[in-house]
C-alpha cells in the first residue's frame, strides 16, 4: 500500500503564494511519478503538475504552467510551489502517485486551497 500526505492549504489573496507539500510512504517504486490533481466545486478533477520519480522530467497543465513548480526531495516528498495565484485556481489539490501520472492509482486526502479576490 501507499500513503499520501498533503500539507500547507489555506487562504491565499489573488496574487499570492502558497506551497504544497505531499509526504510518500509505504509501497513505493522508482516507476512511479508523484504529481498533482485538483478539483473545484461543481467541476471535474483536472490535472494540475507531475513529477517522475529520479525528478528528470516535470508535466503542467497549461493553465498553471509559469506559475506553479513541482519539485521532490531525496525524503519522498513531493511539493508544489504556486505562485500569482488566481480565484480560479481555488480548489481542492490532491497528491497523486502512479505508474501514469495522467491515471495515477493513488490519492491523498487533499487539502483545500482558497484564492480571494
Amino acid at each position: 500500500q501507499v500513503q499520501l500526505v498533503e500539507s500547507g492549504g489555506g487562504l491565499v489573496q489573488a496574487g499570492g503564494s502558497l506551497r504544497l507539500s505531499c509526504s510518500a510512504s509505504g509501497r513505493i517504486y522508482s516507476k512511479y511519478a508523484m504529481g498533482w490533481f485538483r478539483q473545484a466545486p461543481g467541476k471535474e478533477r483536472e490535472f494540475v503538475a507531475a513529477i517522475n520519480w529520479s525528478a528528470t522530467s516535470t508535466y503542467y497543465s497549461d493553465s498553471v504552467k509559469g506559475r506553479f513548480t513541482i519539485s521532490m526531495n531525496a525524503k519522498n516528498t513531493v511539493y508544489l510551489q504556486m505562485n500569482s495565484l488566481k480565484p480560479e485556481d481555488t480548489a481542492v489539490y490532491y497528491c497523486t502517485t502512479g505508474v501514469d501520472y495522467s491515471d495515477p492509482g493513488y490519492w491523498g486526502q487533499g487539502t483545500q486551497v482558497t484564492v480571494s479576490s
